[in-house]
């Protein structure tokens, strides 16, 4: 019997069965292997966390030297010798230098004191009750400086000078019952106020510094933006009307 020759298979059926029987093509392999997701190594992880963390840390410090730079005590030292000098020159420098030792020197000592027997919490006094007892003893300090001043024969800028401190400090006060109002804003304010007063209103120019300030109580969580915007306005108008009223 013979046998019928079995055709050869078709060229395209040959091919068909070539691709069916490969599994991956090297094209698909490639693009696989781009847009496959893979795990981030723990080292990727926290490099790309880093930033923000490392930002909010480099705030908080840049904030701190700015509140701990420009601190109520620093801006009445500054602001007693320039008005001083002003006033009556190195004489007058000797008045500010006095009247800084009640209105600066003499309550930071009291509240480093109370640090260090754990009276106070900071030197900043963040809780309200520590802070209106700190405030009636600068108020007595600073009040006791001006009425030596007056004693003494200090030229009235100079009383003015001391006297609108301790009326910055007693609305101050008043407000700090009810409300936590800035009062490094309040003095840096009044200070720049008063400046310009003394030598001009170009120093108004200086508000900057104010508004740093500013940034750096609500950038630690001290203050609310509110409660900065409140010292400052304060600080300017009480500060400077008083002085002006009483420097004849």
């Amino acid at each position: 019997m013979t046998t019928s020759p079995v055709p050869p298979p078709h060229p395209a059926a040959t091919r068909s069965a070539t691709a069916a029987s490969d599994p991956a093509p090297r094209t698909a392999d490639r693009t696989a292997d781009r847009t496959t997701d893979r795990p981030a190594a723990p080292g990727e992880a926290t490099d790309r966390a880093a930033p923000p963390a490392e930002d909010a840390i480099a705030r908080s410090r840049a904030a701190r030297f700015v509140t701990d730079g420009f601190e109520p005590k620093n801006w009445i030292t500054a602001l007693t010798l320039l008005v001083g000098w002003r006033v009556a020159g190195l004489a007058g420098v000797g008045w500010g230098l006095f009247g800084a030792l009640f209105a600066a020197v003499i309550p930071v000592l009291f509240i480093t004191f109370g640090i260090r027997r754990g009276t106070w919490a900071d030197r900043h006094l963040g809780v309200k009750q520590q802070r209106l007892v700190v405030m009636v003893f600068i108020i007595t300090s600073v009040a006791t400086g001006t009425l030596l001043m007056g004693l003494l024969g200090a030229p009235r800028p100079m009383i003015a000078l001391i006297a609108a401190m301790v009326v910055t400090l007693v609305v101050l006060m008043a407000i700090t019952v009810v409300w936590k109002v800035s009062v490094h804003a309040a003095v840096s304010s009044g200070s720049v106020a008063i400046l310009a007063l003394v030598y001009g209103p170009w120093l108004l120019a200086a508000y900057p510094l104010v508004a740093l300030v500013g940034w750096s109580r609500v950038a630690l969580r001290d203050h609310t933006v509110a409660q900065v915007w409140a010292g400052t306005a304060l600080g300017a108008a009480v500060a400077a009307t008083t002085y002006a009223l009483l420097r004849g």
